[in-house]
């Protein structure tokens, strides 16, 4: 078996995802909690611009 990206992108719909600023979950902050079900995340933005999500 080969992989064909190529080919499986050519032949399904592109899947639209939902895009969310960062920024704004966060509050204009670094900082915010994202729960999912009964578990809570911490998602912080560093000085580099990066995102780090933490259980």
């Amino acid at each position: 078996m080969t992989l064909n990206i190529a080919h499986d992108l050519a032949n399904h719909p592109v899947q639209r995802l939902p895009i969310h600023d960062a920024t704004e979950l966060t509050d204009g902050g670094s900082l915010a909690n994202i729960q999912l079900g009964e578990q809570v995340y911490t998602l912080r933005i560093t000085r580099a611009g990066k995102l780090i999500l933490t259980k």
